[in-house]
């Protein structure tokens, strides 16, 4: 009689189609019957590392069996495999989209992740798609579902806790028929007399200083509300971007810069320095040195972190109508400051630098909007641009 396995043992065999596959006993079932785990890879060495890992997950006690494991579990798994890859509020967002179709997610009732891992099919991906639509959410928000499930099935099947991915054979969404996708509010960049007319009705409010640095600098919001005042170099006229203030569920947290190159020094204008300059020695009659240098630029209340990450679109808001102008997101006072250096001429890659950009194609693509009067100067007749040619060159 063939002697059963016991938990742990494995072995390895070479199949049909060329891969090899290890075969380990993770336990039994109610019936007797051995329950087995398999893992596979393109060679010998890679599969026999693998049940190595899974046997060491058994000794310690912390291997999951697949065929218990309900797909909500298995989505807060890769939800925080992913805050290792990620930005908080990026896995906040994930999170808020995902339990669109997993309520479980925050233990609120029953959804698409109550069925077990291994028991998904394409239908129930399917109905869970169908449902958003019925439910009237926009074309982007059901394809923005459709692609983080994909995602964490796909992890899944690199894991090998399930052999295929149920989402790769259901169709992307499209536009709902008879519905639109609401368009995006696009960006815009503030005319001269729109940045004159905001600053004016800016004047004395707590965040004044802060709508300045955003127009005067071109920083992202998080990146102003995360500034510290020991991040600014009053000798050498440098402010120093080291960190991001962002939402995160209803409050704030710090963060690293959005990218590699958001981490940056960039010199201070002559306006912006004198105020930052003024406000820092109204703050050093009342806070020690040490103090001072830990101290918000933007503190909330009680001064432990800074103003809630909503205050400044609220506060730009009123004052926009304050001021008698069209609305703006407060993203669009950096818009402002990178469409108006690059109509005055500044190279590229400076303005691309001071922005904190990966590459100059974002740059263009994002912040080159044309300004009205900008549009109208290059507006010339032939004889204006003749007379500004210097001859064309001999043959």
């Amino acid at each position: 009689m063939k002697r059963k396995r016991a938990k742990g043992e494995g072995h390895i065999r070479k199949r049909k189609d060329g891969r090899w596959e290890g075969i380990l006993t993770v336990g039994t079932w109610p019936d007797g019957r051995q329950k087995t785990r398999s893992v596979y890879g393109k060679t010998k060495q890679e599969v026999a590392e693998k049940l190595a890992e899974l046997r060491v997950s058994l000794q310690r006690g912390t291997y999951v069996d697949p065929s218990l494991l309900t797909l909500a579990e298995w989505a807060k798994t890769w939800l925080e495999r992913k805050a290792q890859e990620v930005k908080p509020k990026t896995v906040q967002v994930y999170l808020e989209d995902l339990s669109l179709v997993m309520p479980e997610l925050r233990g609120k009732g029953r959804g698409l992740g109550s069925l077990k891992l291994q028991a998904v099919k394409p239908s129930h991906i399917q109905g869970a798609m169908d449902f958003l639509v019925k439910e009237g959410f926009s074309p982007r928000t059901t394809l923005k579902v459709y692609q983080l499930l994909r995602a964490l099935f796909d992890e899944a099947v690199r894991l090998e806790l399930i052999a295929r991915n149920p989402v790769s054979l259901v169709r992307p969404p499209r536009k709902a028929q008879g519905r639109e996708a609401p368009p995006e509010k696009p960006g815009r960049a503030l005319e001269p007399h729109e940045v004159e007319a905001l600053l004016q009705a800016a004047e004395g409010h707590p965040l004044e200083l802060f709508f300045r640095l955003l127009l005067g600098l071109g920083l992202r919001k998080g990146e102003a509300l995360g500034l510290k005042w020991g991040d600014i170099d009053f000798e050498k006229g440098e402010l120093r971007v080291q960190r991001a203030w962002g939402k995160v569920g209803s409050g704030g947290e710090i963060s690293t810069p959005k990218t590699p190159k958001s981490r940056r020094t960039l010199p201070l204008p002559l306006d912006l320095f004198q105020a930052l300059k003024s406000r820092y020695e109204e703050l050093a009659q009342k806070l020690p040195p040490e103090a001072l240098k830990e101290a918000w630029v933007f503190p909330g209340e009680g001064g432990k972190t800074p103003v809630h990450p909503d205050y400044p679109n609220h506060a730009l808001r009123r004052i926009c109508q304050q001021a008698g102008i069209r609305p703006c997101r407060v993203h669009d006072l950096r818009h402002t400051w990178g469409s108006l250096m690059l109509a005055r001429g500044v190279p590229l890659e400076v303005v691309s630098e001071r922005l904190g950009h990966a590459s100059f194609d974002i740059t263009l693509r994002v912040y080159r909007h044309v300004l009205e009067e900008e549009r109208r100067s290059y507006v010339l007749d032939l004889q204006t641009l003749l007379k500004g040619h210097g001859g064309y060159p001999q043959a």
